[in-house]
């Protein structure tokens, strides 16, 4: 609810001003089984972000959702280490795990995300409206149209 209750109080600002971005940051769970609960939240967000690009973008506002995968960030280490203790493995076979199916073969760092995050906030994104964008470096063998 609160993309919805934010985008709610955004949006008659921007439309006053003829121009905004809304930008969603869901997951890519979005686009996998195995965790109903982060499937259907993430869809759900994307489902959202459609809609409001279909009813804000005539107005200037465009809306799209970045899906990151696994980032790493300051607690990305942590993370790993607490899952290698809880499958009585290394941290470093932990993330080794989580960058078996990336193509890029490594975590997307968050700085990463932030650049795509402001490309979207800017004036050339205007041909990006209610999409997703996958930010995970590259699910191996999936194909999304």
């Amino acid at each position: 609810m609160g993309y919805l209750r934010t985008a709610r109080e955004a949006a008659p600002i921007m439309a006053a001003n003829g121009w905004g971005r809304i930008i969603n940051i869901s997951g890519l769970n979005a686009r996998m089984a195995g965790s109903a609960i982060g499937s259907i939240r993430n869809v759900a967000v994307a489902a959202l972000t459609k809609n409001l690009a279909d009813e804000l973008g005539p107005k200037g506002i465009n809306v799209t959702v970045v899906h990151p995968g696994v980032t790493r960030t300051e607690k990305t280490a942590g993370m790993f280490a607490a899952r290698a203790a809880d499958a009585g493995v290394d941290p470093a076979e932990m993330e080794r795990r989580a960058v078996a199916n990336v193509s890029i073969g490594r975590l997307v760092d968050a700085a990463e995300i932030a650049d795509l995050v402001a490309f979207l906030a800017s004036p050339r994104s205007v041909a990006i409206n209610g999409d997703a964008i996958a930010a995970g470096g590259g699910a191996k063998g999936a194909i999304h149209y």
